[in-house]
């Protein structure tokens, strides 16, 4: 009997062998865990940088009293902001229910979810064919680069071709993938026949990109009639990417979500039922047995470089296709830019399709949402951008994870092959 005690009470409940057996070992539970600290350290910082809670709190260096007014209104800032983020991402839930009960509204209700599907969408695609290259141990640094290339050649195939949309859209697409295959096709050939580093040459490959851009909007055929500014022609109607519920809706999620969908579905297919995917992965995970097993390692580089810039360059062209219909001399330079933030959202999704399309969406929400907080309560973006950082290193750290949330043993670090052929 005494047994039987003894053994029911040191016995864990389910909830706790639950938790014991998903806590350190489910990549989904780590970057949940990851983002709740991202959000107070956010939190910290909000408080310690609001005037209004650095008031009050030293109105209660006379008065203590006040302490729990001032802890109120470090509440009340934080949650302010959050808020703020969280209805100008996703959705407000007041205007839901008003649309839900009036009928009426819609435009207004959905708009914060369409502008971060917007984001999201070419950060998917970029993304997934920098993951790509990272699961074969080759650095793609130059997805911007490529994705600036790729928007190039479909604003000239949009522009300067006239045909109808059944044609003229696939065809405005390809000319994207194109544009960034070939541009990644250059460091891939420099890799495979004189063993260049790929970080190198694609990173300052980026600039010869960006050069290459002003060149085209300034002194060719692409550059706009009857204009002296970096700014191209628009492209036809019949190569635009329109928006899902229409223009006068306001809302500008398109047609290029779709397109971000097959991308991701293809992705996953091409790397666990393709041989091709197949020969990436081996590669990446142990290139002396690759090339043991008759794999040729020039051909891979090449490969994974077309796929991965020919998915860069299309994610360009669905930027230009979907939102502007045109191009400018900041065309994906300086925060703009989607190929660096591709790399960290590769990362977050430690580099699988699923995992990328939601960091993706993730990054896209911190992104419309953090503009939000600024406009409703001041706080700058840059706390968006420190939430992301900060969710990323904890991501790619979870021994950290496990030490700061006492976790079993068993987390295993995110694994990247980081040595290529050059190395």
């Amino acid at each position: 009997m005494t047994d039987t005690l003894t053994d029911t009470a040191t016995k864990p409940s389910s909830a706790r062998r639950f938790w014991s057996h998903y806590s350190s070992t489910s990549p989904i539970t780590l970057t949940i865990l990851a983002l709740i600290l991202g959000f107070v350290i956010g939190a910290i910082i909000i408080m310690v940088t609001s005037p209004a809670v650095l008031d009050s709190w030293r109105h209660t260096s006379h008065h203590l009293g006040d302490i729990g007014s001032s802890l109120k209104v470090s509440f009340d800032s934080v949650a302010a902001a959050y808020r703020a983020m969280i209805t100008g991402s996703i959705l407000d839930p007041t205007l839901f229910v008003h649309s839900i009960s009036t009928g009426h509204g819609w435009d207004t209700t959905l708009t914060p979810i369409s502008e971060t599907l917007t984001y999201a969408t070419p950060l998917v695609i970029a993304s997934i064919g920098v993951g790509i290259a990272f699961q074969t141990g080759i650095f793609n640094i130059g997805a911007n680069g490529q994705a600036i290339i790729g928007g190039i050649a479909g604003t000239a195939v949009g522009s300067m071709i006239h045909c109808p949309t059944i044609i003229h859209l696939p065809l405005t697409l390809l000319a994207g993938i194109a544009g960034g295959a070939v541009c990644g096709l250059v460091p891939g050939l420099l890799k495979a026949y004189t063993g260049a580093h790929e970080v190198i040459v694609t990173l300052m490959f980026n600039y010869v990109c960006n050069a290459f851009l002003l060149y085209a909007l300034t002194e060719t055929a692409l550059q706009a009639p009857n204009q002296a500014n970096d700014l191209s022609r628009n492209v036809d109607s019949t190569a635009i990417l329109a928006p899902i519920f229409g223009t006068k809706s306001g809302l500008r999620v398109s047609y290029g979500i779709f397109v971000a969908a097959a991308v991701v579905v293809l992705a996953i297919w091409f790397l666990k039922r393709s041989s091709l995917g197949f020969d990436f992965r081996i590669t990446g995970a142990n290139p002396n047995a690759a090339r043991a097993s008759g794999i040729n390692p020039k051909f891979v580089v090449i490969a994974v470089f077309l796929v991965s810039g020919g998915l860069a360059g299309l994610a360009g062209g669905v930027q230009m296709m979907s939102t502007t219909h045109y191009i400018d001399g900041g065309f994906l330079i300086g925060n703009a830019g989607i190929g660096f933030t591709a790399i960290t959202i590769a990362l977050l999704g430690r580099l699988q399709p699923m995992g990328i399309m939601w960091g993706s969406l993730l990054f896209a929400a911190l992104n419309v949402g953090g503009r939000a907080m600024q406009a409703a309560t001041g706080i700058p973006l840059d706390l968006a951008t420190i939430i992301q950082s900060i969710v990323v290193l904890f991501v790619a750290s979870p021994v950290l994870i496990k030490e700061i949330y006492r976790l079993r043993s068993g987390a295993e670090s995110f694994q990247m092959a980081t040595k290529g052929w050059s190395s």
